[in-house]
């Protein structure tokens, strides 16, 4: 299947402009986040119709600077990355919002699993692809249960295995510090996806306080 969602401003920075993410709700529609060149939600039935949209450009409840992630958890509250607005807002399944967490500051990328929200994120008022942090989080207060410092956060997925899975920007590697404050509870093994792009291997700087944590590596060639 294949969605068209519409929208696009007519000039496009760079020809940078398009959709970020996409999550599927408990009831099976697809919600897209729009946030290149647009400041969006939209949702579909699983079948491709639309049945609504909401947001607007702007730093309000329910406003985007950049959505760049969206996941929806099993109650069918959904997640959003208000990236350049330095916050996660929190909205219902029809686009009401529900609160937010702006002590994250600039996050790139969300992911559920086990009950628990994991981020990659890194400080407001730095240039992309600085140090940063992966967080693990609690979902329903957005309180911090454990993280890493990292450097170079893009994209953020949690394996069934309990793999952390990082993909690093566009023609980067990652920078991984495993410091006394890497408490991610069962995750003992991270894994870096490096994009094409990137030529370079990943960093990792152990210390004897996360002995336990390992690290490997793939390259994505496809």
């Amino acid at each position: 299947m294949e969605i068209s969602v519409g929208g696009l401003p007519n000039v496009c920075p760079g020809n940078f402009c398009g959709t970020t993410d996409l999550a599927f709700a408990p009831n099976g529609h697809i919600f897209i986040s729009h946030g290149y060149a647009n400041a969006r939600v939209l949702e579909y039935t699983g079948d491709g119709n639309k049945v609504r949209e909401w947001g607007e450009p702007g730093t309000g409840p329910g406003q985007f600077h950049l959505l760049h992630s969206i996941q929806i958890d099993e109650e069918g509250v959904i997640y959003v990355a208000d990236r350049e607005n330095g916050r996660i807002q929190r909205f219902d399944l029809e686009g009401h919002y529900l609160g937010e967490w702006s002590h994250h500051v600039r996050t790139f990328s969300l992911t559920l699993r086990g009950g628990r929200l994991y981020i990659a994120t890194q400080p407001l008022d730095q240039p992309n692809g600085s140090p940063g942090w992966l967080m693990k989080l609690d979902p329903k207060t957005g309180h911090i249960l454990g993280y890493v410092e990292s450097t170079g956060n893009h994209g953020i997925e949690v394996a069934e295995s309990g793999e952390l899975l990082i993909a690093p920007r566009p023609g980067s590697a990652p920078v991984v510090q495993i410091t006394p404050s890497c408490s991610l509870g069962r995750l003992d093994r991270f894994w870096y996806l490096l994009l094409q792009t990137s030529k370079r291997e990943p960093e990792l700087h152990n210390s004897a306080s996360c002995s336990t944590i390992r690290s490997k590596w793939v390259r994505i060639t496809t």
